[in-house]
């Protein structure tokens, strides 16, 4: 198990990530192994929130299902609302903008393509992690 540790360095953070590439499969294996010891107060992280600027998450997107996108893309979005949310990099709540329903293109752990849509929740954790490989912090 290979567990990193949380990065709360915001100018680390507000980089926007570089592009992931098959030489980054550890960091795929890092995200699992740290998002499995902090289940119970985070639901998905980004490459940079333990430390390296790559465009990959893991979201847990239903109860025993981590899902790992490599390279991901909003190809279209719909049904926006405005929430709080919090995130294990940052203390406390901040409000932001988020939609219902997102399409997503992106690249699996075995860097096949996928284009897959999500609503709801796992819409939610997706469109906040992508916001940390877009440098932004809510």
């Amino acid at each position: 198990m290979t567990v990193q540790a949380i990065n709360r360095d915001q100018l680390f953070l507000s980089q926007k990530a570089a592009k992931a590439t098959p030489a980054d499969r550890q960091v795929i294996q890092d995200l699992k192994d740290t998002l499995a010891v902090h289940r119970q107060e985070c639901v998905g992280m980004a490459a940079n929130m333990i430390g390296v600027n790559k465009k990959i998450i893991i979201a847990s997107i239903a109860p025993m299902l981590d899902l790992i996108m490599v390279n991901p893309r909003i190809t279209a979005k719909s049904g926006a609302f405005n929430t709080m949310e919090g995130c294990l990099s940052l203390k406390g709540q901040r409000p932001t903008k988020r939609y219902h329903e997102i399409t997503v293109e992106f690249l699996n752990e075995n860097f096949e393509a996928r284009v897959q849509t999500f609503k709801d929740w796992p819409a939610q954790i997706i469109q906040h992690e992508l916001d940390h490989c877009q440098g932004i912090i809510i």
